[in-house]
């Protein structure tokens, strides 16, 4: 597989901070309709990150290519158009009356015509199970519904990258989830490649391959598996401990023995099954 992100010992540092880089020698890549989710503690570098992919901050040094096309000034919008971005909150994102007005707005000022903006809107509200609320205000919606018309919104401009920076963080465990899955048919149906900055363990171990950022490096690159197999690290590096580590954890002072440190809960309950 080519890669769609390359970004190449990237240095960034804000104005009001100008002592201390907030990136630092950043590397990493990301893989055609791979989903990389990024972590680490507030301040590590993350949101930044992503939003040097998308244009919002320039670096002070390194490079950053879009599908081997090196991000500049005189590209950037361009480039725009083969990301969609959805923030945590989505009332920052919306500008119009209604759900469909507000998916709309983004195709309008691209130029699209009229049928095809049509055409885009419903089936981008389908996609997210939004279509019965299509005339609704976007402001009436609950937390989760909000984030669904702001991920419709993106869809329907066709992007190649979809980046979620920390869209989960604001859902209950139960409209987080539904959120996640949605992000998964998404990104199957349309071969997108995500990047996603989350704290959330179920939509870590969705991805392909999870970057720990700490103190504006990269501190680790790895499969989800492997990082779970970290222990008692995981929380250090911003996330809890999985529910399964966790009852492993007590059976192992029960005297089961496991033949993984990392199991997941369908793995866990066959191993359960055999040892019982």
């Amino acid at each position: 597989m080519t890669n769609t992100v390359d970004v190449k010992n990237i240095k960034f540092k804000y104005e009001d901070n100008q002592e201390h880089y907030t990136l630092d020698d950043v590397s990493f890549h990301v893989k055609q309709g791979e989903w990389l989710s990024i972590i680490g503690h507030n301040g590590s570098g993350k949101s930044t990150t992503v939003r040097l992919i998308d244009g919002l901050l320039e670096a002070e040094s390194g490079q950053i290519f879009i599908e081997g096309e090196e991000l500049s000034e005189k590209n950037v919008w361009t480039i725009r158009h083969k990301i969609g971005m959805v923030f945590q909150n989505p009332d920052n994102q919306f500008v119009g009356a209604t759900v469909e007005d507000d998916v709309a707005f983004g195709l309008e000022n691209k130029g699209i015509s009229i049928e095809e903006m049509k055409s885009r809107v419903k089936e981008a509200l389908e996609l997210v199970g939004m279509s019965d609320f299509a005339s609704r205000e976007p402001s009436r919606l609950s937390g989760g519904q909000k984030q669904r018309v702001a991920i419709a919104g993106a869809v329907a401009m066709r992007p190649s990258i979809i980046i979620l920076d920390e869209a989960t963080s604001m859902l209950d465990p139960e409209g987080r989830m539904e959120l996640i899955k949605t992000i998964r048919d998404i990104r199957e149906q349309y071969q997108m490649t995500v990047i996603s900055i989350t704290h959330d363990l179920d939509e870590v171990a969705l991805s392909d391959r999870v970057l720990v950022m700490k103190n504006g490096r990269v501190e680790s690159s790895s499969t989800p598996r492997d990082l779970f197999t970290r222990g008692d690290e995981l929380l250090a590096l911003g996330l809890d401990i999985p529910f399964t580590a966790n009852l492993m954890s007590v059976l192992q002072t029960s005297g089961f023995h496991f033949e993984s440190n990392y199991l997941t809960e369908k793995e866990l309950e066959d191993q359960l099954w055999e040892l019982l």
